[in-house]
C-alpha cells in the first residue's frame, strides 16, 4: 500500500489541482509585479498586466525568466520579501559568472521541507531510517534541503557532508546508515572505497539511495543499486526555483512527481519557445506558485525532459517528469551532431569490461572538432594484452558510433587513474575555446 506524507494534496483530482494552480499563478503574478521592479519592467515591456491573466492560454503571454535575470539583478534585485522577512540565503558557486543568490522566508522553508518530505515518503523512507547526507553543506541547497525533509518525516540525520571518504564508509558501517544522500558520482566513489577496504554491501545497512545535483543515467543507477544493495531514487531541483523537492520518484519508479501545488511545470520548444503538449520532449519551464522570498515566473531551466499527467499506480495525481536527458547548455555540437554526455555514459556503463569512471574531451584538429573519451578498464591486466585491448577499444568505438552517429577517439586507461569527485562530477573538458584565444 502506498504511503503518503500529505495524502489529500498528493491525490487531489487533476481538475481541482489545475484550478488551484491557475488561481495561485494569478496571485503570484500580481505579487511579483507589485514587489519586484525587475518583473514590473518585464511585464510593462511586454504590454502585459497581471489582470490580463484569466485562463491557461494567458500564461504564455508572461515573459520568461532566465539565469541572466538573476545575474543582472545580483544580489537581491529579484527578492520580493524585505530582508527582515528573509530567514535563509543560498547561492550557486558562481563558477560561470556571478553567483545566483536566492532567499527564503520562514514559510518558504516550511513549504520546501514539505516538498522534500513528500518524495522521501513516496519512495519508501520512514521515521525508522538513518540518513547519511554526503552532500556538501554550505550555500549549495542540496544538503540543507534534504536535511530538513528528513527531519520532517521523523528520520535520523547524519550531517556528515562530503569528503573524507574512508570516514564516510566507517560511519556508514558503525552508525548503520539506511539511506544515502549524495551525487551519483560520489556514491560510486563511496562504493569503490567500501570494496577497497575489504568490505562489501553485506557489511552495510543501506537500503535506499537518493541521488541528485548532477545528471545520471539509469545504467549508472543500476550499478549503484548492485554495488551498495540499495533501491535508488531520482529527485530533481534547482536553487532558482527551490532546491531539491521540485519533483521526486515514488516507489513505482515511473517518473518524478512534481509538487504541482507549489510548482507549475511547462514544456516548451527550446528553439521557438512555444508550449508543447504533454508527453512531448522539450525544455522544462517552472513557475513558483507559493514562494515569498524570491518568486520566479516561467523560469527556463534548460533541462530537457517531458511530462506525463495520467495518474500514477501509486495513487498520486501530480504530473510526473522523466529523468532529465541533458541540458541545452550541456549539449555538445560536434561536426553538426548534437551529443549529450548522458549518451556516452549509457554506452560505457553497459560494457562490463570498462569502468563507470570516464572523461570526455572536445578539441579541434585541422579546423575539425574531435571528440575523445578516456575510460578506465575494469581489469588492469587487460592493458598487458595488446590484442584484447585493441579489440575492446574497437568495440567501445563501435558502440559509441552507433549511439552518436559520430567517430570517437577512445583511450583505455588503468583502473583508479581518473579523478574521483566528492561533489558534482566534471566529466567534460571542452578545449575548443582555448584554441581561439
Amino acid at each position: 500500500m502506498a504511503e503518503f506524507f500529505d495524502k489529500n494534496i498528493e491525490t487531489l483530482p487533476r481538475k481541482e489541482l489545475k484550478a488551484l494552480q491557475l488561481e495561485r499563478f494569478k496571485r503570484q503574478a500580481r505579487f511579483v509585479y507589485d514587489n519586484v521592479p525587475a518583473y514590473k519592467r518585464k511585464f510593462d515591456a511586454a504590454g502585459v498586466k497581471p489582470s490580463h491573466i484569466r485562463t491557461w492560454g494567458d500564461v504564455k503571454s508572461i515573459p520568461f525568466t532566465t539565469k541572466d535575470d538573476f545575474r543582472d539583478n545580483y544580489p537581491y534585485g529579484l527578492f520580493a520579501a524585505p530582508m527582515d522577512k528573509i530567514a535563509r540565503i543560498h547561492a550557486s558557486s558562481g563558477t560561470t559568472g556571478k553567483a545566483t543568490v536566492v532567499g527564503y522566508t520562514a514559510r518558504d522553508l516550511d513549504c520546501w521541507s514539505d516538498c522534500v518530505a513528500r518524495f522521501l515518503v513516496s519512495s519508501g523512507a520512514s521515521p525508522r531510517d538513518v540518513f547519511q547526507i554526503a552532500f556538501g553543506y554550505g550555500l549549495f541547497t542540496g544538503a540543507f534541503g534534504l536535511h530538513a525533509g528528513c527531519e520532517k518525516i521523523g528520520a535520523a540525520v547524519i550531517p556528515i557532508s562530503s569528503g573524507n571518504t574512508e570516514r564516510q564508509v566507517k560511519m556508514m558501517i558503525d552508525l548503520k546508515s539506511t539511506a544515502l544522500v549524495s551525487t551519483p558520482s560520489y556514491a560510486l566513489y563511496i562504493a569503490e572505497t567500501l570494496y577497497q577496504s575489504g568490505r562489501g554491501k553485506e557489511d552495510i545497512s543501506l537500503r535506499l539511495g537518493f541521488f541528485g545535483a548532477e545528471a545520471s543515467t539509469p545504467e549508472m543507477h543500476a550499478i549503484l543499486a548492485g554495488r551498495l544493495g540499495i533501491r535508488t531514487n531520482d529527485n530533481y531541483g534547482l536553487s532558482e526555483v527551490m532546491g531539491p523537492g521540485v519533483s521526486g520518484e515514488c516507489a513505482e519508479k515511473m517518473g518524478m512527481h512534481i509538487a504541482e501545488d507549489h510548482i507549475l511545470a511547462e514544456i516548451v520548444d527550446p528553439d521557438t519557445l512555444e508550449p508543447l503538449p504533454d508527453g512531448e520532449r522539450g525544455e522544462l519551464v517552472l513557475t513558483t506558485l507559493t514562494k515569498e522570498g524570491i518568486p520566479v515566473l516561467r523560469y527556463r531551466t534548460k533541462d530537457i525532459t517531458r511530462l506525463h499527467c495520467e495518474p500514477c499506480p501509486c495513487g498520486r495525481t501530480h504530473a510526473r517528469m522523466e529523468k532529465v536527458t541533458g541540458r541545452t547548455d550541456d549539449m555538445l555540437i560536434i561536426r553538426g551532431v548534437n551529443v549529450f554526455p548522458s549518451q556516452i555514459e549509457s554506452v560505457l556503463v553497459n560494457m562490463p569490461e570498462v569502468g563507470a569512471h570516464y572523461e570526455i574531451t572536445v578539441g579541434r584538429e585541422n579546423l575539425t572538432d574531435r571528440l575523445s573519451v578516456k575510460v578506465e578498464v575494469s581489469d588492469g591486466n587487460l592493458l598487458l594484452d595488446f590484442r584484447r585491448l585493441e579489440d575492446l577499444k574497437k568495440r567501445v568505438r563501435g558502440k559509441l558510433r552507433s549511439e552518436l552517429q559520430l567517430d570517437v577517439d577512445v583511450k583505455l586507461v588503468e583502473p583508479l587513474s581518473l579523478k574521483r569527485f566528492e561533489g558534482k562530477a566534471q566529466r567534460v573538458i571542452d578545449k575548443r575555446e582555448e584554441g581561439k584565444r
